[in-house]
């Protein structure tokens, strides 16, 4: 370590929660349970931000994952991972170990690993700043300028009518890939009937099934043509049965939900996935999906970054995209918001990336006080 390497000298924390439509005609009985953010028990989004300031002044930005996990992952990060980092040099892989070493026995994911995350990709924010350069161009210099996404809607009640109808909302908005939360025949087919046979089309059944059922509905699927199911099964770190679905269907994604970043690798390793899908928020960071790539590099298993942000996590995402292949899109919620917290915040569906040096992250102060609900400061007393 250099002794010039910059330490870190200060640690917010902001909790925003932001009103949303998803512009539902029809509610009723759902398939996902009320912690799923697709579920209609959502009405507003939570995005758990820490701002690190390192000793030259510097400030970096990250995000835990949190919707209703917040609270756990809020009292990780000021009790714990908070202090442990302060004093300490904001070095991306001497910091990491120390932290991943030091937290080891409280598990590999969970909120003390949202909160690890949150802080690792705040120091890549800062360690690409003082180099000078957006965060895509530290990962690759090559990497791409402009990205595509893909519109992730919300659950629509299994309603055939009701997801076609969505799905038309999102083609007008010019999407013509479209990720579902449905978990039945009629809604998926639909999906595909109305966004038409050259579209991407998935569906994430949030863990809904066993091995067995899994298989069944991969089968009753079949006419949908699906890029991929997501996360079929539970537990979802069911390794042996993703690696059967995948050997015998293809089309498997999982990895939002994986045991940290050696549970993911190990599911690519094994066959057990078609597409790879860490978060950066919960997997450890841009230190922890950098991991992930090289594995895809090493299996030929493509990488597909989870991502339901709107905060500095989005940005992250939209960063490590535009390092990877000209096919992968950026996952974005579908729905309509009274206000822009920044400038890729409710964009699509093609998205120009910002050259400021680091994440491009920077909030629309009023907005971010209109909607914060919660902030609190760790630094040396």
């Amino acid at each position: 370590m250099s002794l010039s390497q910059p330490t870190v000298a200060r640690l917010e924390m902001l909790l925003t929660a932001m009103p949303f439509s998803a512009a539902r005609r029809v509610t009723g009985e759902e398939s996902v349970d009320e912690y799923n953010a697709s579920s209609q028990t959502f009405t507003r989004m939570e995005a758990l931000m820490v701002k690190v300031t390192d000793s030259d002044g510097r400030v970096g930005w990250g995000e835990a994952f949190g919707h209703r996990s917040n609270p756990a992952t809020w009292a990780a990060l000021e009790e714990v991972v908070g202090p442990f980092h302060l004093g300490r040099a904001a070095d991306l892989q001497a910091v990491r170990h120390e932290a991943e070493y030091a937290f080891h026995a409280f598990g590999r994911t969970g909120p003390v690993h949202y909160a690890l995350s949150a802080v690792d990709t705040a120091l890549w924010d800062l360690t690409a700043q003082r180099t000078g350069v957006p965060l895509r161009r530290l990962l690759d210099p090559q990497a791409r300028d402009t990205i595509d996404c893909y519109a992730s809607l919300v659950h629509y009640g299994e309603d055939p009518a009701e997801v076609a109808h969505h799905i038309g909302r999102a083609q007008e908005a010019g999407y013509r890939s479209f990720k579902l939360h449905e978990s039945t025949a009629p809604a998926v087919i639909a999906a595909r009937t109305q966004a038409g046979p050259e579209a991407a089309l998935m569906t994430d059944v949030n863990c809904r099934w066993d091995e067995a059922g899994a298989a069944q509905a991969l089968e009753d699927f079949a006419e949908a043509d699906l890029l991929w199911l997501e996360e079929p099964v539970f537990p979802p770190d069911d390794t042996g049965a993703l690696t059967r679905l995948n050997a015998a269907h293809g089309r498997i994604s999982a990895g939002e939900n994986a045991s940290g970043v050696h549970g993911m690798v190990e599911q690519m390793r094994a066959g057990a996935v078609s597409y790879a899908q860490p978060s950066v928020g919960k997997i450890g960071g841009i230190s922890a999906m950098q991991e992930v790539f090289a594995a895809g590099r090493e299996t030929g298993v493509a990488v597909v970054p989870h991502c339901f942000y709107y905060g500095p996590a989005l940005n992250a995402s939209a960063e490590l995209i535009a390092a990877l292949g000209e096919d992968v899109q950026l996952e974005v919620p579908f729905l309509q918001w009274p206000q822009r917290l920044h400038r890729l915040h409710g964009a699509g569906p093609t998205i120009t990336l910002s050259e400021e040096p680091g994440l491009g992250f920077t909030p629309d102060e009023q907005v971010l006080a209109d909607h914060l609900m919660r902030r609190a400061v760790v630094e040396a007393s």
